[in-house]
């Protein structure tokens, strides 16, 4: 009976024991190494001056021989860890919404709006994602082929024809520009167009920058072309909203329509608020204008210095240029042709990502790689880290397509230029599009030869070549 009693007040004592040293030792858990640095600013000066001297990558590689592929720092005024690995990626890419979420820095949240696809989780995400990809997918798109090849011909015919030089991005900001002026908000050349990119381009400037408000910052700046931006967008949407309303345009016009009819006037689960649409346009022109106009720029470098690439790229257009009569726009089908091309494009982005990495909010304390990560905290992660691995892609500073006859051949999440998982791209598609046409009229009505002899490029935050790329022209 003694005995009996013993364990009955012990058995409740040893569990308390346990508990408490179980909660001892997971609240003991070491952060990653690495350092806070200054209040708000932390390592936001050095990351930054990387970026703008293209040593970012090389920063980050200093960070994991010191470290280790895990280490903490303060970016943009929010504490950090750096993660580095394909099951880094898969990682940030695949969790769920209630432990990471899509939030960003406090500067790309002011300046782009709290209600866009790269801050929503969960079933808002699902739910805005849906409505964007309703215009986004490929059956939709097969549609507007013909529209985006008009303007890849206006396009060449105002701006490259007769020209002995030009500068390639400035060119292909334009170009990337107008299509997503026409086919995702049907806005007609003109003033306003104009109006629109130079606020636009002022807005982007200061995304990734210490988010401090004062007069002579890249910070303050931004946000003033973001106030300008979002009255344009605001009145572009009220004016689709009452053109829809008087029968004037197609629901399935552009894809501002389509997210009002899908959406946006419903008073059901599935409504998009004029926030939302708000928001979603501007990241859209983002993704659609400042992204593929720099793949086609470095993908038009790298095709200057690589003849054989070249002369292949070349050798797929021209046949299928063959094919068709000369008035004729390409089809859908014609840019299912284009896979070399396509594979060469993708070489091009896993050289010279555009977006160089993005980042994730912590949602409650996780263990990772061994470490803790407390609540609040942001993850980043770098898509150069997997792109130019050597244990992942043999020679990494080589340009060779060949690399892409079998993805099987590539791990999992180390080939992420478009993200993955739930919040993979969803206009991959139409930067395909817009990519394989445009250099389709390139290769096929010019030659080429690059007259600046830096071959550098800055981050600012997207790759800007040196003097925008300027080359010589050689009509055909």
């Amino acid at each position: 009976m003694d005995t009996a009693i013993f364990f009955a007040v012990l058995l409740p004592i040893l569990s308390i024991l346990f508990l408490l040293t179980r909660g001892r030792r997971k609240s003991t858990k070491k952060q990653p190494p690495g350092s806070l640095g200054i209040p708000i600013i932390g390592q936001s000066i050095q990351f930054l001056r990387a970026m703008r001297s293209n040593t970012a990558e090389k920063w980050l590689e200093d960070r994991i021989r010191r470290y280790g592929p895990i280490s903490k720092l303060n970016l943009f005024g929010t504490p950090t860890v750096f993660v580095n690995g394909p099951a880094a990626n898969k990682f940030l890419l695949t969790s769920d919404s209630h432990t990471l979420s899509n939030q960003q820095p406090q500067s790309i949240q002011r300046i782009l709006g709290y209600d866009n696809l790269l801050e929503l989780s969960g079933d808002d995400h699902r739910r805005v994602r849906g409505a964007i990809v309703s215009f986004l997918k490929p059956e939709v798109l097969k549609k507007y082929v013909g529209k985006m090849d008009s303007e890849v011909k206006h396009h060449i015919e105002t701006h490259w024809r007769n020209k002995q030089n030009v500068a390639v991005l400035p060119l292909m900001k334009n170009l990337t520009f107008d299509i997503i002026c026409s086919l995702l908000f049907g806005m007609d050349r003109g003033p306003r167009r104009t109006k629109m990119i130079d606020g636009f381009q002022c807005m982007i400037e200061g995304m990734w920058s210490i988010p401090i408000n004062l007069p002579f910052t890249r910070f303050h700046r931004s946000l003033r072309a973001s106030t300008r931006v979002h009255s344009m967008v605001r009145e572009l949407i009220q004016e689709k909203r009452l053109a829809l309303k008087k029968g004037q345009v197609s629901p399935h016009q552009d894809l501002i329509t389509c997210i009002i009819s899908n959406g946006g006037n419903k008073g059901n689960e599935g409504v998009i608020n004029q926030g939302e649409i708000e928001d979603n346009a501007i990241i859209v022109m983002i993704a659609g204008h400042d992204t593929s106009s720099v793949l086609i720029t470095f993908f038009m470098r790298l095709l200057a210095n690589d003849p054989i690439v070249y002369a292949k790229v070349v050798h797929e257009q021209e046949e299928i240029a063959k094919s068709k009569a000369p008035e004729d726009p390409l089809t859908w089908e014609d840019v299912a042709k284009m896979k070399y091309t396509w594979k060469a494009a993708m070489e091009t982005l896993r050289m010279i990502p555009p977006v160089f990495g993005a980042f994730r909010r912590v949602l409650k304390d996780i263990e990772y790689g061994g470490y803790l990560i407390p609540k609040g905290w942001q993850l980043f992660w770098s898509m150069s880290s997997t792109h130019m691995d050597e244990h992942i892609f043999a020679d990494p500073k080589k340009f060779d397509p060949a690399r892409f006859d079998s993805q099987a051949s590539i791990p999992p999440y180390s080939f992420v230029p478009f993200g993955g998982g739930i919040r993979i791209c969803p206009g991959n598609e139409f930067a395909r599009l817009e990519t394989l046409i445009a250099i389709h009229y390139l290769v096929t009505q010019f030659g080429w030869k690059l007259c600046c002899k830096d071959d550098t490029f800055i981050r600012d935050p997207m790759p800007v070549p040196s003097q925008g790329l300027p080359i010589q022209l050689e009509p055909k």
